[in-house]
C-alpha cells in the first residue's frame, strides 16, 4: 500500500471503535439493553457496578480481542478508556471499570442461560433482515454443528472435566483433563459465521462417571453425541420456525441424528466416511446406474433401517507441491440429488469448513483465546465462552459491513489491537452510544 492509499485509508477510518459502534448499534440496536435486563444473581445490597457495566466491560473485552482477565484490567485502567467505555455503555461516569476479579464472581453465579437468550435474541434479529438472505440455500440457514475444547491441561479445573487417558495401567499412565463445547453456527455470508446455540460437554448427571472401581471402558461421560441432542432440542425451541440445513462432519453420519433432523424438519448434509454405517457404502457400491454430473456422482433412495437416504460424492484435482492430487468426498443428504444440483449440493457441504476457519480458527488464534482458562469455576467458564461469542459476532459485522465494504484490508492479527489503541482516543458526541439510541430501527 503506498503512502497516499494509507493516508486515505487512516482517514476513512479514523476512529475504529467509533465504526465498530456504529455497526453494532445499526445490527444489535439493543444489546447493552439486553445486558442490563439480566437477571441479577447477586445480593443487591452489594452490588457497584450494573449488569451492563459488567457484561458489557466483557462485550468490550471480546471486541479488543484481550486474552486474559488481569490483562483486560491492566489495558482498561485507563481515564480515558474508562470514561469512554461507560459512555458507550450509557452508564454514568466512575473512576474505574469493575475488576477482573469482581467480574469473576459474578460470572460464578450469573446463569449462563441468561448470556444464550442474548446471543439467540441478536441472531434472531440478524436472521429477520433481508440483508443476509443470500447466504441460505435452497430457501433454508446453513447451520454448522461442531465441537471445540476450551480447556486442555493436566489440572482438573472443576468435576465437570472430561478425562482421557494415556499409558493406561502402566506406571506412565497420565489424565488429560479438558472442557468441550458443541457449537452450533449460522452462516450469514462467506465470511460471516456467528454462534446460534451453544452447549456444553461435561460429565454430569447421568454421564457422571460411575465409581472408581469400574474400569475406565464401563464409565460413562458425555460426549459430542449426546450433546447433539440436549443442542437439537436447545435451537428447536429458540428457534422453532427456523428453515435450517444441517451440515456436520462424518462423527454425525448416525440414525439417532438423521432421525432428530426429521422430526424437526431440517434438511441435512453430513460428510460420510465408509466405515461411519458399512451397509450404505456396500449398498451404493452395489447399484451400478449412478447418477453423474460433472465430478459429482450420486445415488437416490439408499435404504437404512427402513428409511431413505441419498447418498453424493465428488471429486477434484488439485497441485500440491508441484504434483497432481485427486481428492474424494462424500456425504449423506435428505435432498434429492439431480443433475442440476449435485455440484451445488457438493458445494454447500463442503461450507461445513467455515466453522473450522470462520468460527474456532479465529476465536482460538487470531480474535482473542477461547481456550485461555479465565477462570477455573465451571459456571463462569461457560459465561466467559458465551461473552466471547456475542462479542465476536459483533466484531464480524464490523469487519464485513465497515473493513470489507470499504475496501480496508487488515491483517486479523491487527484489528483487535487497532481497536484496543483507539479505546482511548478523543471521541466526538456521534461517535458515542448513548442509552437514549437503543430502540432507535435501522432498516
Amino acid at each position: 500500500m503506498g503512502r497516499e492509499q494509507d493516508r486515505i485509508r487512516r482517514k476513512m477510518e479514523n476512529n475504529p471503535v467509533a465504526e465498530c459502534n456504529r455497526v453494532r448499534k445499526k445490527y444489535c440496536p439493543e444489546l447493552f439493553r439486553d445486558f442490563a435486563d439480566t437477571k441479577d444473581p447477586r445480593h443487591q445490597s452489594y452490588t457497584k457496578y450494573t449488569n451492563r457495566e459488567l457484561l458489557g466491560t466483557m462485550f468490550y473485552k471480546g471486541i479488543a480481542g484481550i486474552e486474559s482477565m488481569q490483562s483486560m484490567t491492566y489495558e482498561f485502567n485507563s481515564e480515558a478508556i474508562t470514561g469512554n467505555i461507560l459512555q458507550f455503555l450509557g452508564e454514568p461516569k466512575r473512576d474505574y471499570l469493575p475488576h477482573a476479579v469482581t467480574i469473576n464472581e459474578y460470572f460464578e453465579k450469573l446463569n449462563p442461560e441468561e448470556l444464550q437468550k442474548i446471543q439467540q435474541k441478536q441472531v434472531y434479529g440478524l436472521i429477520r433482515r433481508k440483508t443476509f438472505d443470500g447466504a441460505k440455500f435452497r430457501k433454508k440457514w446453513l447451520v454448522i454443528v461442531d465441537g471445540t475444547q476450551t480447556y486442555s491441561g493436566n489440572r482438573k479445573l472443576h468435576e465437570g472435566c472430561l478425562e482421557r487417558r494415556y499409558h493406561k495401567g502402566t506406571d506412565e499412565e497420565t489424565v488429560n483433563y479438558h472442557c468441550d463445547v458443541l457449537e452450533a453456527k449460522i452462516v450469514l455470508g462467506e465470511q460471516l459465521v456467528v454462534s446460534i446455540a451453544s452447549e456444553f460437554i461435561e460429565n454430569n448427571g447421568e454421564d457422571a462417571p460411575e465409581p472408581k472401581d469400574m474400569g475406565d471402558g464401563k464409565q460413562k461421560q458425555d460426549c459430542e453425541t449426546k450433546a447433539f441432542k440436549r443442542l437439537s432440542e436447545k435451537l428447536k425451541k429458540a428457534f422453532p420456525r427456523l428453515p435450517i440445513l444441517l451440515l456436520a462432519d462424518s462423527l454425525y453420519a448416525s440414525e439417532p441424528v438423521m432421525d432428530i433432523c426429521r422430526k424437526y424438519k431440517w434438511d441435512f448434509i453430513i460428510r460420510y466416511k465408509d466405515g461411519s454405517i458399512p451397509s450404505i457404502a456396500e449398498e451404493y457400491k452395489n447399484i451400478s446406474e449412478k447418477g453423474v454430473s460433472g465430478h459429482a456422482e450420486y445415488v437416490n433412495g439408499i435404504d437404512y433401517n427402513g428409511k431413505q437416504v441419498n447418498m453424493l460424492r465428488f471429486w477434484e484435482e488439485k497441485k500440491i507441491k508441484g504434483e497432481l492430487v485427486r481428492r474424494e468426498f462424500q456425504w449423506l443428504t435428505s435432498i434429492r440429488v439431480t443433475k442440476g444440483n449435485a455440484e451445488k449440493l457438493a458445494a454447500t457441504g463442503r461450507k461445513r469448513w467455515k466453522i473450522e476457519n470462520e468460527g474456532f480458527n479465529r476465536q482460538k488464534n487470531w480474535q482473542g483465546d477461547i481456550t485461555h482458562a479465565c477462570s477455573w469455576d465451571r459456571n463462569a467458564m461457560k459465561n466467559h465462552y458465551l461473552m466471547a461469542q456475542i462479542a465476536d459476532m459483533v466484531k464480524q459485522l464490523y469487519e464485513w459491513f465497515f473493513l470489507k465494504k470499504n475496501k480496508i484490508k487488515k491483517a486479523q492479527k491487527n484489528i483487535s489491537s487497532e481497536l484496543l489503541a483507539s479505546f482511548g482516543r478523543q471521541l466526538t458526541r456521534e461517535d458515542i452510544s448513548e442509552i437514549k439510541e437503543e430502540g432507535i430501527s435501522f432498516n
